[in-house]
């Protein structure tokens, strides 16, 4: 695993990875203050094209709009040569950058315009493809309350400033998964579906799920969320061909080399945990 003195190495302040942290805290937390404001409200809710079968499939609200656009101007503002990769708009200011910031304002927007509060505001910088920076604004957490979880790499993952300690409970037989659809194998846990993969890297991060396995993720929905992973100790596997990997940073698949393009099948979470779930998938 890339530490945080490899990255230093390759030219990457501590002082430069701290300010981007302290700027993806306030902007998550600006994001979360204006979804909170929206919460109850009559939304404007329109759907992304696609075929006639995923007509309904994807809500997009004014809310996502609003604070993209928002993260976009103040990232451009202070780091103009970094690239963005945003859910809701194409734009690229930087695509040759080294650093990407990657938005989802609202992953899990079936949920946020149902009034489901499980959802997050997510943004992640990359460098090279590497998760350095994740902050995750949540409307829910271990601590009972919204916050955002926060991490830089090498550092500690934390909420609101505050360490997160993630505490087992040794009585509890049957811990918590995420998985997009339960199948035989996972008869070890107690499986659960929050629509939301932001949010629950951010639970496995925090100790609250053991892991969490995706079916076909895009860059910003986990982008943010692999970073608290690895500040939380966890790791994430992905599936290449009929095996599953390690996965430390986001590389071009196939013929589409631009990140922005990139889905894949991952698994996160406790190793022990993680290894477990991929033995139990079986080869596509």
């Amino acid at each position: 695993m890339t530490s945080l003195e490899e990255l230093v190495d390759q030219g990457v302040s501590r002082d430069l990875l701290r300010d981007m942290e302290r700027l993806a805290i306030e902007l998550a937390g600006v994001a979360g203050a204006e979804i909170s404001r929206a919460l109850g409200s009559m939304l404007a809710v329109k759907y992304k094209t696609g075929t006639e079968e995923d007509a309904w499939r994807d809500p997009v609200s004014e809310v996502d709009d609003k604070v993209e656009r928002l993260i976009r101007m103040r990232v451009g503002e202070s780091y103009p040569s970094h690239d963005i990769v945003g859910e809701e708009m194409d734009e690229r200011p930087a695509p040759d950058g080294d650093f990407i910031w990657v938005i989802d304002p609202i992953d899990g927007t079936s949920n946020f315009v149902n009034g489901f509060p499980l959802f997050s505001a997510s943004i992640g910088i990359l460098y090279k493809g590497l998760p350095v920076v994740g902050a995750l604004w949540c409307p829910v957490s271990h601590a009972l309350r919204a916050g955002v979880y926060h991490c830089t790499r090498g550092g500690k993952l934390r909420f609101d400033g505050a360490d997160v300690t993630p505490k087992v409970n040794p009585a509890v037989r049957r811990r918590l998964v995420g998985v997009p659809v339960a199948t035989m194998s996972d008869s070890l846990w107690e499986t659960r579906k929050t629509g939301s993969a932001s949010f629950e890297c951010a639970m496995v991060a925090a100790g609250l799920l053991q892991a969490a396995r995706f079916a076909t993720p895009n860059i910003w929905d986990i982008a943010g969320g692999l970073a608290l992973v690895a500040a939380g100790g966890g790791v994430v596997r992905r599936r290449e061909a009929e095996e599953w990997v390690p996965m430390e940073r986001f590389q071009p698949i196939g013929d589409h080399r631009d990140l922005r393009l990139w889905r894949g099948e991952i698994i996160i979470g406790e190793p022990g945990a993680v290894d477990h779930m991929c033995e139990g998938q079986p080869n596509v």
